[in-house]
């Protein structure tokens, strides 16, 4: 079944969205190397959407409260049409996928699993994530994998939000008060180690790259540079100079924090499982 149409990438006919439900319903079935890459993915949305909800309530203006939200939403989306795709592939569901499995089962990059930390900190990785998923979704909507594409096209319009709202407040917090400036200077000096791990290739990746079906994480490195480094320099911030933080893969060296992520996002499901509501 093909999720392309002439009117949108993101539609199965005109008027008719893509939900994650449709994969579903579509009777696809991804095979075990297209649905890991899915994960890949997935749990990078799956874990930013996470720390993103947090700051509901928590955010220096009301209106930011609104604009994390929906951004944590955006993120939660992709993780579900990308989970629902992965479970295709061994007959799980997105919960089961994301409720039920433990911190070594994840792939996340490091990056998305970093503490909130000060609003600086929380911009500095917005600002860092949205530039590589810019470039990742714009290129993913070209896949054969016509799942995968139709996916990448909806999440990329979500993305370019995602990236303007990180861009303003880079520049509005770096070349404001020597107070904000500083703050959003240390914010991209924590997040920056984590930088590497976005456009680490693996033997998967590279397979399935060959055949047109992912991305290259390391072909998206020189846009991502050009695309970050002119926002840094006109909030007059330094693109930090740090080592990558050890073990910059998804080869299962996660970040001490996803446990603790899992540990609230999982509690319920765990407790009452199959529960409805």
């Amino acid at each position: 079944m093909s999720f392309a149409s002439a009117d949108s990438a993101t539609r199965i006919s005109a008027g008719n969205a893509l939900t994650p439900e449709d994969i579903i319903e579509a009777d696809l079935k991804a095979d075990e190397d297209v649905a890991t890459y899915a994960l890949y993915l997935g749990d990078d949305a799956l874990m930013l959407a996470q720390r993103l909800g947090a700051w509901i309530s928590r955010a220096p203006e009301m209106e930011e409260d609104v604009a994390l939200a929906n951004i944590a939403q955006d993120q939660l989306g992709h993780a579900r049409f990308l989970l629902s795709y992965a479970g295709t592939a061994w007959d799980k569901t997105e919960d089961d996928l994301a409720y039920f499995r433990d911190e070594p089962e994840f792939y996340s990059c490091r990056l998305v699993e970093q503490p909130n930390g000060d609003f600086g900190q929380t911009i500095a990785r917005q600002l860092i994530f949205a530039c590589y998923q810019y470039e990742l979704f714009s290129q993913l909507s070209n896949s054969v994998d016509e799942t995968l594409a139709a996916i990448a096209a909806k999440a990329f319009k979500e993305v370019m939000y995602h990236l303007d709202h990180a861009a303003q407040w880079t520049l509005r917090l770096g070349d404001g008060t020597e107070e904000s400036h500083r703050r959003m200077q240390e914010g991209l000096y924590y997040m920056w180690p984590y930088v590497e791990e976005l456009f680490n290739d693996d033997d998967l990746l590279r397979d399935l790259a060959e055949r047109d079906i992912a991305v290259l994480p390391s072909s998206l490195r020189e846009s991502f540079d050009q695309r970050i480094t002119p926002i840094i320099e006109q909030a007059t911030l330094e693109l930090p100079d740090v080592s990558p933080a050890y073990g910059g893969d998804r080869s299962g060296r996660y970040s001490e924090h996803r446990g603790h992520i899992l540990t609230e996002m999982q509690v319920v499901a765990r407790k009452f499982p199959g529960a409805t509501w």
